[in-house]
Parts: structure tokens; sequence; C-alpha cells
């Protein structure tokens, strides 16, 4: 049935609005926009994610293997199932590659999931177990919450899970110290006037948006065309996540640089490497064998502190649009 409204501006959302609250509609586009960022960013990170263990564990182990197979698939839980959980939930099963049985969510109301579990995806209210199994476990409770569901995190997170936060208004320092962890990403998003802002408001279904190539570029983390922006530091610590999970399985450095270059380089082939030099200090670069894994990177001082690899990022041209092209064409990418 045709909708005989829908081009009637009488009929619009903005037709009964005052003046003075019309001057606030850039606040709707700013809160879809939000919405659609943090979901295609972490559809980002998983993908990356995904690809690189797919790479180590066809590295490490036999070809053709099904235990190989298996064993790259990761783990990612949502902790709450409020309209950020849900919304994440959506993308992820729309557009990362993870298998709905990959899925875990741990939330007050199992029931709110009942359309999600018929699709495969596990629901439960035990913070402890979601924390124990998952690889990449997101944060998407409310900042009221956190204090009692960091208490619940804290003595059951591995060293290798990487918790991404949501929670708004906690600064990934303070994150670190309630849940006794440094494995932690924490966008931090910031707002640049632009003309092109009210493209978001086309976001009204999400799954919907994520095919949309103008809204993909527009979420680009190193871009600004869409007046949001997350910056050098969060793509900083998504590149030294890269380094921790290679670390985490005991490659040595110089697989560890292949591995990641490779990832990268799939989607952008003509680029500058990353290097040793690239993530650590020359001193220690220059005293770390080959085979050596790369220490561990708090990605608490990566998001905090000027690295070598930020520094790295400020001055390469190349790496930006290497990492640019890939999230673009991940994010394009049909499962």
């Amino acid at each position: 049935m045709v909708d005989v409204s829908a081009d009637l501006s009488s009929f619009s959302f903005e037709a009964e609005l005052t003046e003075d609250e019309k001057e606030l509609i850039y606040l709707r586009a700013r809160s879809a926009g939000l919405t659609f960022c943090g979901c295609a960013h972490a559809v980002f990170l998983c993908k990356l994610v995904h690809s690189l263990r797919s790479i180590i564990n066809s590295h490490t182990a036999d070809r053709g293997s099904l235990a190989a197979e298996e064993d790259s698939d990761i783990c990612v839980g949502i902790l709450g199932m409020g309209h950020m959980g849900k919304q994440l939930l959506l993308a992820l099963l729309e557009k990362s590659g993870i298998k709905p049985s990959h899925i875990k969510i741990s939330s007050r109301r199992p029931e709110s999931a009942v359309e999600f579990i018929e699709t495969g995806v596990e629901c439960f209210f035990d913070n402890r177990r979601l924390a124990a199994w998952a690889d990449v476990l997101f944060l998407c409770c409310l900042p009221s919450h956190l204090h009692r569901v960091c208490a619940d995190l804290r003595s059951h997170l591995s060293k290798r899970c990487l918790v991404y936060s949501f929670t708004s208004g906690v600064p990934v320092t303070r994150l670190a110290q309630l849940l006794g962890h440094n494995f932690i990403l924490k966008t931090q998003y910031d707002f640049v006037a632009c003309d092109t802002s009210d493209v978001w408001l086309s976001c009204t279904h999400l799954t919907t948006a994520l095919t949309d190539p103008l809204l993909i570029e527009a979420s680009c983390p190193l871009t600004t065309s869409g007046g949001i922006s997350v910056g050098l530091n969060w793509v900083s610590a998504v590149l030294y996540s890269l380094l921790n999970i290679c670390t985490s399985t005991s490659v040595g450095s110089s697989d560890a640089l292949s591995l990641i270059n490779n990832v990268l380089k799939e989607k952008c082939p003509h680029t500058v490497e990353l290097d040793a030099h690239s993530f650590i200090s020359a001193s220690y670069a220059s005293s770390l064998r080959t085979e050596e894994p790369f220490p561990w990177i708090s990605l608490t001082d990566a998001q905090t502190k000027e690295t070598p690899l930020l520094c790295f990022l400020t001055k390469s041209k190349s790496m930006i649009q290497c990492i640019s092209a890939a999230y673009k064409s991940l994010l394009c990418q049909q499962n």
C-alpha cells in the first residue's frame, strides 16, 4: 500500500517544531551519526581481527585443516541490550561475517533479545561467563551500571580479551582501573563543523544504512566529511590491538609485521609497510630479535600518550590512505 502522506511536509517530524526547536535538529542528525559510526567502527575492528586470526591460523597450521578454520572465528560478546547493544548486534549480524553461534549476549532482560535468539545468537544474564568466553567484549551498559559490571568482569577477563567500551562519560584510564585490564578500546568522538553533517538524517534503518557508500565514506575514521571524527589515537590503538593479538599467540615480530601488513595491503596493495620502528621505540626495535614476539602494548597508553605509531601515522599520508581504503573496502564487502 502506498503511503500517500510520505511527501507531505505537514506530516513531517519538523512540521510542529518551533523556530527555536528547529535550530536543534542537528542534534538528531548527530545522534544518528554517532550510532552509525559506533556500529560501523566496531564492525571494522571485528573484520580486521577476524582477517588477522585467519592469516595467523593459515600461517601456523596445516592448510585446509577444519580445526584451523574453526579457530579463526572470533567469539564476540555484547554486554547490555539497550539501544546501542541492539544496533551493534544488528550491524554485526549484517556486516561482520561472524557466525551467530559465535555471538553471545549478557543482559538483565534476556527476553528482550528473543528475535535474535532465533538466528542462533545465545542470550543469558551472566557477565562473568561472557567475559571468560569472549575474544572481543563490547560494553554497552549504562554509566550508572558500570561499577557493578566491572566488578563482575574484573577477575574473569583473560589478558587476550579485547574490551571495547561504548559507555559514555567514562575515560579509558578509569575503565582500566575498574577492570584491572589494559586491553581496552574506548571511542572518543569529536564533532567538526561541516556542510554535510545532515547526511546522518537518512540513517533511519541501520542495516540499510550500512550498505550506503555515502554513509560509509562519511563514517571513515580518518575523514570529517560527516562532521564526526574519531581521530588517529583510536586508529593507532586498533593497530596496536592487532599487534597484541600476534603477541598473545607467540608470533615472532618479523612474522607479526608481515601478517599485519598483509591484512592492510589486501585492500590497498601500494602502500608503505609498517615496521618495528612504527610500533615501538628505536632502541627497543633495534634489540628485538625476528623470532621474538613484540612486547604487550597497553591500549590505555596507546590512547592517552604519544606513541611511536601515533607519530608515524601523523607523518604518513600513504598509511592513512591505506587504512581509509581498508575501512571502506571492508564495510562495503558483501558477506
